[in-house]
């Protein structure tokens, strides 16, 4: 790849859809967060944390995951957190962010919901304010846990407000969407839109439920998609979007190398598929570098890459001018 082709990926607008607040907890960060709220970590230095970024699966990434997150404690340390998200990507032409976090981890170790929501919600209107990037909160149950658990922080977060939609996340094995079928039904009826997670390590069938079940509108990895081909022409058919994390794919093992990403064969078969960044703080990279090492590894064309950042704003919730707006500009880049 040439220079001026890198030149053209980072000059492209970009939304991210696909980004958990707790995985961009850079290990400086969450060090830092220690020592203000006296959290003890098993890590003794930044480096053995970044040493012990070797997984070998979904599960031993949510192992270090859960226990950074032990750090968040206060309502200003989820707007630090998020604060230094949105500057990390502002240079990157991130323009807007639907962000997850989740809420589980942390009232689970006697934070209130309500220091998690606030310190979020302050630094999204901070960067809206100060780096032009708009963003949504959605709201993420951990499938690990029950369903009645999920009542309950739907129920305890709802009078908030806040929240653009809901999703579900963590390990995925074992744990089909229908397990989840009453929770998003009651987040449907109070008004709010609903993601899910599936078919990165579960099944295709997981992607079905999702879809039928859960009545999700996007998809969070998707992935697997390709193994049943009547499945690939219904998301191309009904344009459902799947939110690609390839940085993610490859570091988590779901692919032995990037090179292997399936990413170019769901554009090809007329997904609406678009790249994000996961869990970059534990995946070595954020949006940026998920466009450009999956367009060097994979040999993506110009052409693919200004579809894969339409993609993105056509997946989004953004609507009227302001998504019209973003995707004009890509087409002045792109032409």
């Amino acid at each position: 790849m040439t220079s001026a082709f890198d030149a053209f990926a980072a000059a492209l607008p970009k939304a991210e859809l696909h980004l958990h607040i707790e995985g961009t907890l850079e290990p400086e960060l969450m060090f830092e967060l220690a020592r203000r709220n006296s959290a003890k970590l098993r890590f003794s230095s930044v480096e053995a944390i970044k040493a012990a970024y070797d997984f070998d699966g979904l599960q031993s990434f949510l192992d270090i995951y859960y226990e950074g997150a032990g750090v968040l404690r206060a309502e200003r340390d989820f707007h630090d957190l998020a604060w230094a998200y949105f500057t990390r990507v502002a240079p990157m032409n991130l323009k807007h962010a639907e962000i997850f976090f989740d809420p589980q981890t942390h009232t689970s170790r006697s934070v209130p919901y309500e220091a998690v929501i606030s310190g979020l919600t302050q630094a999204c209107r901070r960067a809206e304010k100060e780096l032009g990037i708009t963003s949504k909160l959605i709201l993420c149950f951990l499938r690990h846990l029950d369903e009645d658990a999920a009542l309950k922080t739907l129920a305890e977060a709802l009078p908030f407000g806040g929240i653009a939609g809901v999703g579900l996340d963590s390990s995925e094995k074992d744990r089909p969407p229908s397990l989840f079928k009453k929770v998003f039904a009651k987040a449907r009826a109070a008004g709010l839109r609903c993601v899910a997670h599936a078919g990165e390590e579960g099944p295709p069938a997981y992607i079905v439920e999702a879809l039928d079940l859960l009545k999700v509108e996007r998809v969070d990895h998707g992935v697997r998609c390709l193994e049943d081909p009547e499945l690939v022409k219904r998301l191309a058919a009904e344009r459902t979007a799947l939110t690609v994390c390839p940085l993610s794919n490859h570091k988590l093992r779901v692919f032995d190398s990037l090179a292997d990403h399936n990413l170019r064969d769901l554009l090809a078969a007329g997904v609406l598929a678009s790249v994000h960044s996961d869990d970059p703080a534990y995946f070595g990279g954020y949006v940026d570098a998920n466009y450009r090492d999956t367009a060097r590894a994979l040999g993506l064309t110009k052409a693919e890459l200004r579809t894969l950042a339409r993609n993105s704003f056509l997946s989004s919730w953004l609507s009227g001018p302001e998504k019209d707006r973003h995707l004009a500009a890509i087409d002045v880049i792109a032409s």
